[in-house]
Parts: C-alpha cells; structure tokens; sequence
C-alpha cells in the first residue's frame, strides 16, 4: 500500500506528469510481472489481471485513486455516507481520460484507425464494437461500459480472463465515440463457431467453475460464492469449431460483493 499511497499522493499534487506517469507504470509493470499485488484481486483472478495487460492495470490504479479522492473530499466537506455510484463514476472516467491521454493509451478518431488496422467493424452491440478482417487470429472491440461504475467495468475484463482465459481481453487504449461514450480498446481472439451452445453446455460449463443457475434453472445468470455471471445466452457463448467446447466470448460478470474501492 505504500507504493499506491505514494501514486494517489503524487496524482493529487501534480496531476499527470511524466514523473506521475513513470511511478504509475513501474507499479503496473511490477503488478504484471508479480512483484506487487493489487489486493482488489485474489490470486486466481490477479492472474486475469495481468493478462489484460498494463493499460488494465494502470486504469485499475487510476479508478481506485479517483474513488479515494472522491470519498476524501466527500468527508472533508461532512457530507454523511458514501458517495454516490453516478458521482464515482463520473470521477473514475475523467481521471481514466486524462491519465490515458497523458499517458499515450488514448485516440480521438479510433474507428477510422481499427477499420484501417484491423478491418472493417463486423457487429454493434449495447456494450461493443468489433472489428475484424477474414484471416485475423485477433478481433478489437471498443468496449463502452455498461456497469454502475468504472471500476466495476475494468473488474470484469480481469474476471473475464481468470474465468476463460481462451478469450482473454487485452487493454490497447482508449477512446470517446461519436455518442460521446468513452469506450475501452482490447483484443481477443477470434473464435471459429461451430454452432450456439445449448443451455445445458453452458450449465455444464459454468458448474464446473463453481457456478450455479441463479434464476431456478429458467435463466441465464449464474452465482457463485464470490463472483456473479450475467447474460450467459448463447449467443455470447459459442460451440468452438476446433475443440468442439463451449466457450465464453462476452458476459457480465462482478463481485457478489465488490471489494474496498481503495485498492
């Protein structure tokens, strides 16, 4: 904690400098190489973590610090409990936009660079935008979030990759869209789908990884003593062409009960 208390302290005297940036980045890279932990996670899911690469982890750094800053000045001002979700999650973004700015993770015009790197955008959903071009081991999606807060979002690309690490999202950068949504820019590889799977398949999945149906065997979400799974319809989990398995591309996926948004 003394590493993070020394980040936060540097953010709020200087904002983002290269000295600010530079302690941001050596703890995230000390974080993914395993010399530090970031205590949000426990060791199975810090491992999801690191496999969402350092943007991950320094937007992770940098959400927390503005939960803590918001809570700090809420309590300088004698306001009583806590602050709001809408309030954290206005905080989270604007310093996730600055700090991604500041730091080179962020672009202004990304859908005419993916469509031009990475192909042309193949599908649009609520939460993503995805880009793709025939022969690409990888898509990109520009993925908005759909949480109560910003810190709930980057959570659940670290829950993601500890639960199914075969479509592991990794963190390039960020953006802002033509709706004004910022929006995270990952990979993840590309998934030959042999069919939907069936409820049962995604049952039998989920249960192996100590889940259970939440909505008395009629839905589509799952529990488990520590995590939540949403949305696990099977149009987010594929039958795979090459190993003939359900697998996992997109759900919503949380803490049952989120850990201290301090760390």
């Amino acid at each position: 904690m003394d590493v993070l208390n020394d980040i936060y302290a540097a953010i709020a005297a200087e904002g983002f400098t290269a000295r600010t940036l530079q302690m941001i980045d050596n703890y995230a890279k000390d974080i993914q190489n395993g010399r530090e932990d970031f205590s949000r996670f426990n060791l199975s899911e810090h491992a999801g973590l690191c496999k969402g690469g350092t943007p991950l982890i320094g937007a992770s750094i940098i959400a927390c610090y503005a939960s803590a800053s918001l809570r700090a000045s809420s309590n300088a001002e004698g306001r009583e409990g806590s602050p709001a979700n809408w309030e954290i999650d206005e905080q989270q973004e604007k310093f996730i936009e600055q700090w991604a700015k500041a730091a080179n993770l962020w672009e202004d015009d990304s859908e005419h660079i993916l469509t031009a790197e990475f192909g042309p955008k193949i599908a649009q959903g609520a939460e993503a935008k995805v880009y793709y071009s025939d022969g690409n081991t990888s898509v990109v999606k520009e993925r908005t979030s759909i949480y109560s807060t910003w810190q709930k979002a980057l959570d659940a690309i670290a829950l993601h990759n500890y639960l199914f690490p075969e479509t592991a999202m990794k963190v390039i950068g960020f953006t802002r869209d033509s709706d004004n949504l910022m929006r995270i820019v990952l990979t993840q590889p590309y998934v030959n789908c042999l069919r939907l799977a069936t409820k049962q398949e995604i049952d039998d999945m989920v249960a192996a990884k100590g889940f259970r149906d939440n909505w008395n065997g009629e839905g589509v979400n799952y529990i488990s003593d520590r995590l939540a799974l949403e949305d696990m319809h099977p149009a987010n989990v594929f039958i795979d062409t090459v190993t003939s398995k359900p697998i996992c591309i997109d759900c919503i996926v949380k803490f049952v009960n989120p850990p201290s948004i301090s760390v």
